[in-house]
């Protein structure tokens, strides 16, 4: 377990890097400053923490081990509460290009951002098929 526990951080770790460095363009600020790599360091290794403890969940619990989609739904609803809170405390906020979802008012690429990462990174390793 704690093999796939590692190779769970370091493939999200990976993919959030990419996905950090791929859309860090459509963001104005970080806490009113310019946004570094290092900041996006230190958000990329949040984002592989929060898809480890929800990896290990989802290899423990039987029923969700059997039902990997809801990962999407755990990640998109987590990553919704982080930017709601991020964008209300003017922790960072999003310039024109940022495609906004109506009604939630948080960025797109954001919002889907943990929720398919995380399925990808459980799907990668093989959560949900055999555990043995």
């Amino acid at each position: 377990m704690l093999k796939r526990l590692l190779l769970i951080f370091i493939i999200s770790f990976l993919l959030n890097l990419v996905w950090e460095n791929l859309h860090v363009h459509l963001y104005t600020h970080y806490k009113g400053g310019v946004i570094t790599e290092w900041i996006l360091l230190h958000a990329t290794l949040a984002d592989a923490i929060f898809i480890t403890a929800g990896g290990y969940l989802f290899m423990v619990v039987p029923f969700l081990r059997r039902n990997l989609w809801i990962s999407i739904i755990v990640g998109v609803l987590l990553a919704i509460g982080i930017e709601t809170w991020a964008l209300e405390t003017g922790r960072w906020s999003y310039n024109s290009l940022m495609p906004i979802i109506p009604l939630i008012n948080t960025g797109l690429t954001p919002t889907i951002q943990l929720g398919l990462l995380g399925y990808l990174t459980l799907r990668i390793v093989g959560v949900g098929r055999s555990q043995g």
